[in-house]
């Protein structure tokens, strides 16, 4: 709860909509204790006095009662009936939802026509319909304005059921022989709850306004009763001779509704996990850049990084996911840089075209040097341009990032013309040419296929394809080959070796697998903790590994035909990069520490050729 309020507090306009909102809910409760006229009496002497005058500090209405009590009142009956109408449509609307959701077949056939039955109607006229039926009232107004919502919850809360409804966490449940009862209200239910209440937050207020607009029709509030609708209603005569008595009512319509949709909208930022890391704000198209001093060139190659550090701010909490990295790769040569998962590598990916997501990512110092140009802050239209056409990027799955409903050659077709102006036919014939280099069979027909109905091999080819798409000069791959298959991941690996031998590529391949490096790279560069630790010749370091986490990773991978070995973990777990030890940040799991490793920061310096990160290096006699 302290972690919600304190996201909430980030959104200044949330934060606004809930203290304007606690205010006037605050003014009402307290209603009955102010001491004002009675809302209901009446004196035709006072009738239109204008607001400010003495006991009257907004004036009367025609029949001379006093404004100020009947708008506290009636806006305690408005807000009383909106959230009693929102309360009543979200229980009856998310059970409706929950029970199609989650059975399926004929019952969600049944119940979710009866719904589209309700939806195909306008829902005013629906609402004028219902009260018509059972006569003017303000609680039958709350009937109908509840009814005309629940289709509403319903069809929200019956899509995500059915995406959960078929999770493990269900099937384990109904293996464990727990009823359906018990499995929707324990399982299906704490899981659809943010969504209710994300949906009632932001549909509160229009609840008030169809409230109000049926009191204002005369539908609603009967006299003498007074509500915001009625009030509205009551003074539309006197709209000119008399504005006040509808600008009062008008106004507090306006706070109340604004603030309730403010407030909305940060209650569902602040429970949405997506949104949590960082101010309560959508990613910025690059990421943002805040660094003291740019750093000189001290490496060499098309592609080079110099000191670059990337880090997450999260609320007080600060992550250093890259710290200190210098890469550098030249045209032909594929450069692997390797690790446990949380080691920085994927940031590090990231980090050179301004992919990593601000908030909450920063990058704070350092260079990215593309041909002696740097990247870093460079302007969004010059950084787009090269994204894709000289730097491209091939993401992990490729099922997350085509687009399902565009068409294979389609969207490859995009990536071509975003950069150069040519027509649909040479676009599409270009598309061709590539599914053709990647090896995919009937290119003709498979670039009018959906990435659904290919397998993940092949959609696989088709990120290759569209990373090929505009002849870039480097190539991010960042574990191409982790979800597929042995022989898939062997047919990948031997495309992509073919293809930068052949066109001269420059590619950076990010694995966790020394066997994917061991086939395919020239050098490699092993992190840990968003540090290189060691970097060197690819058959010198596998032959010879010099810090102990590369060795450590080394004897993990299996050997055939080897003989008998351990294949040991390493011990314990890679250290939270916001609290990281003094010195060196493997020596809590390292065999070979001593004290001098506890201390002080541990530079990365160049040893035989290669570079290593360590005070007592494994090395072994060549």
């Amino acid at each position: 709860m302290r972690l919600f309020l304190k996201l909430l507090a980030r959104n200044r306009l949330a934060l606004a909509g809930a203290i304007v909102l606690s205010g006037v809910i605050l003014l009402v409760l307290l209603t009955p204790l102010l001491p004002l006229s009675a809302p209901n009496v009446t004196n035709t002497a006072d009738r239109f006095v204008r607001p400010f005058s003495p006991g009257h500090l907004l004036g009367t209405d025609h029949l001379g009662r006093d404004l100020l009590s009947r708008l506290l009142w009636g806006t305690r009956l408005s807000l009383a009936v909106g959230f009693s109408a929102a309360l009543i449509a979200a229980t009856i609307g998310a059970a409706i939802g929950i029970v199609a959701g989650y059975f399926g077949g004929r019952t969600d056939n049944l119940i979710m026509r009866g719904v589209d039955m309700l939806m195909a109607f306008p829902y005013i006229l629906l609402a004028l319909a219902i009260v018509a039926a059972l006569g003017p009232g303000l609680m039958n107004a709350l009937i109908a304005v509840a009814a005309v919502n629940v289709p509403f919850f319903a069809r929200n809360i019956r899509g995500i059921t059915v995406g959960i409804a078929h999770k493990e966490f269900v099937d384990a449940a109904k293996l464990s022989g727990m009823g359906h009862t018990r499995i929707i209200l324990s399982e299906i239910l704490p899981n659809v709850l943010p969504v209710i209440v994300i949906a009632m937050s932001t549909t509160v207020g229009w609840m008030i306004l169809e409230t109000a607009g049926l009191s204002f029709l005369g539908l609603g509030s009967q006299p003498p009763q007074a509500d915001l609708g009625s009030m509205l209603g009551e003074a539309r005569a006197a709209l000119i001779s008399a504005p006040h008595t509808s600008v009062v009512p008008g106004v507090m319509i306006l706070i109340i509704v604004m603030s309730i949709n403010l407030l909305g909208d940060g209650v569902r930022d602040a429970l949405d996990p997506r949104l949590r890391s960082g101010a309560l704000s959508r990613p910025m198209a690059a990421t943002l850049v805040d660094r003291a001093e740019v750093p000189e060139k001290r490496t060499d190659g098309i592609l080079s990084l110099d000191d670059l550090e990337t880090q997450f701010h999260v609320g007080d909490r600060i992550f250093r996911a890259v710290n200190g990295v210098s890469l550098s790769v030249v045209p032909g040569e594929c450069l692997g840089i390797i690790g446990e998962s949380g080691s920085g590598k994927s940031v590090t990916a990231l980090s050179v075209m301004g992919l990593v997501a601000s908030p909450p990512g920063v990058i704070t110092a350092g260079a990215v040097r593309y041909k002696g140009r740097d990247l870093i802050g460079m302007r969004y239209p010059a950084l787009r341009r090269l994204r894709g056409d000289r730097i491209a990027y091939i993401f992990q799955d490729p099922q997350a990032t085509l687009h399902p409903l565009y068409r294979v050659g389609d969207q490859l077709a995009e990536a071509i013309r975003c950069h150069h102006r040519i027509s649909k036919s040479e676009a599409h014939d270009r598309v061709l040419e590539l599914l053709k280099s990647v090896r995919i069979p009937n290119p003709e027909s498979r670039a009018r296929s959906f990435p659904h109905e290919m397998s993940g091999g092949m959609r696989q080819r088709v990120g290759i394809a569209m990373a090929l798409a505009n002849d870039p000069d480097v190539i991010i791959a960042d574990e191409p080959t982790t979800a597929l298959d042995v022989t898939v991941q062997a047919q990948i690996l031997s495309l992509l070796d073919d293809l930068r031998r052949d066109r001269g590529l420059a590619i950076i391949f990010i694995t966790h697998d020394f066997g994917v490096v061991a086939q395919l790279c020239d050098r490699v560069a092993v992190m840990y903790a968003g540090r290189i630790v060691e970097q060197g010749p690819t058959p010198e370091i596998l032959a010879n590994p010099a810090h102990p986490y590369t060795k450590r990773l080394i004897a993990c991978v299996p050997e055939l035909g080897g003989g008998r070995r351990e294949l040991a973990a390493i011990p314990g777990l890679p250290p939270s990069v916001d609290d990281l030890p003094p010195g060196c940040a493997f020596a809590p799991r390292c065999r070979k520490k001593q004290t001098s490793c506890e201390r002080g920061e541990i530079a990365l310096k160049p040893q035989n050729g290669r570079a290593v990160r360590c005070l007592y290096p494994e090395w072994r006699p060549s």
